[in-house]
């Protein structure tokens, strides 16, 4: 309770809701942020799907980490062929990753590391997923935006993902190391239910052991502003990318990089996901942030998506209606 990063959405996001109604008010649309990317549906606000946002940037290359979709109406064994498929086809080992088409916050993403793993993960789930290459390196998180009609956009944030570790003294179990970590103790209940298995296990004296692998605040990774990696190279890079999606222009992108000095170059990165309108500047999140910091960063994140919707839709985007909009929403709850 006293680290408000760790605070449910409920506490966190009523200001934000109020801010977005003043919005809603002054430019006279409730749903105007919907055009801020005529090419995602409902700027992808909920409900779209992760494989056709990677489409968009099917010219980009080297740039976006390999990937396959494998749709919901195929049977296991077909799913299963198509999966080993693509692993053969780009000449691929375990680890692959694994991730519903349709999902937010990291739910249902997974690192599987056998085809007895991928067999499993397959038939636990229905819906249509996602199939990617494992991409090792230093994650980050880059909010993007560029005004129609602009040559160049602007890179409006960096988080840098890293990912708790604990160091073993040769007499706590790994249960007491994370209840002793001033910050794991906030996620205690995630690891612990993520390390079930060696969780009353003795770490060796100076053994390390990273709690997590994904790069996603809510399943226990840990996000630092990244802004001293902000360079002309990497904003001019990122831009590059951005402009070859047509019809995208507000949004943050998910990726790993070879190393950092490579990020700040704008060199050796792969793009894991492209998310749309709802997706956050989680430089926020860093402990050293304040409250009033991450409201403000949000108020401005909201007001140039509301600008966004407001220029495309001079342009002739479309704006989705409140109608469509609680249809999607819906729809989405409804899913398993």
């Amino acid at each position: 309770w006293t680290r408000w990063e760790f605070w449910p959405p409920c506490l966190f996001y009523p200001p934000v809701l109020l801010y977005l109604g003043w919005l809603a008010l002054r430019h006279r649309s409730l749903t105007l942020f919907t055009a801020a990317n005529p090419a995602i549906p409902a700027s992808g606000f909920v409900g779209e799907s992760k494989a056709t946002i990677l489409d968009g940037l099917g010219d980009a290359g080297e740039s976006v980490a390999r990937y396959a979709l494998l749709p919901a109406d195929n049977d296991l064994e077909r799913r299963l062929f198509q999966a080993k498929y693509f692993i053969e086809k780009w000449g691929l080992s375990y680890p692959v990753v694994l991730k519903p088409d349709v999902g937010q916050r990291g739910s249902g993403v997974r690192v599987v590391r056998s085809e007895a793993e991928l067999t499993e993960y397959l038939r636990e789930t229905a819906g249509a997923v996602i199939i990617q290459e494992y991409i090792a390196g230093a994650e980050f998180g880059v909010f993007y935006y560029r005004l129609p009609g602009a040559a160049q956009g602007r890179i409006f944030s960096i988080t840098h993902k890293t990912f708790p570790v604990v160091t073993g003294d040769g007499v706590r179990t790994l249960e007491e190391l994370i209840l002793a970590d001033p910050r794991a103790v906030a996620m205690h209940r995630f690891y612990c239910t993520a390390h079930q298995a060696c969780l009353h296990e003795v770490l060796p004296a100076g053994a390390q052991l990273q709690l997590v692998e994904l790069g996603t605040h809510c399943r226990g990774a840990i996000f630092l502003d990244g802004a001293r990696f902000l360079t002309p190279a990497l904003e001019a890079a990122i831009d590059r990318l951005s402009q070859r999606f047509d019809g995208f222009y507000f949004g943050r992108y998910d990726l790993r990089a070879a190393s950092l000095e490579a990020f700040a170059r704008g060199e050796d990165f792969k793009v894991l996901e492209l998310n749309g309108v709802t997706a956050e500047a989680t430089h926020i999140y860093d402990p050293q942030h304040s409250l009033w910091t991450a409201y403000r960063t949000l108020f401005t994140q909201w007001r140039i998506a509301f600008e966004l919707g407001a220029r495309n839709r001079a342009r002739g985007a479309a704006v989705t209606s409140l109608r469509e909009l609680v249809r999607l929403v819906l729809q989405h709850l409804a899913k398993p």
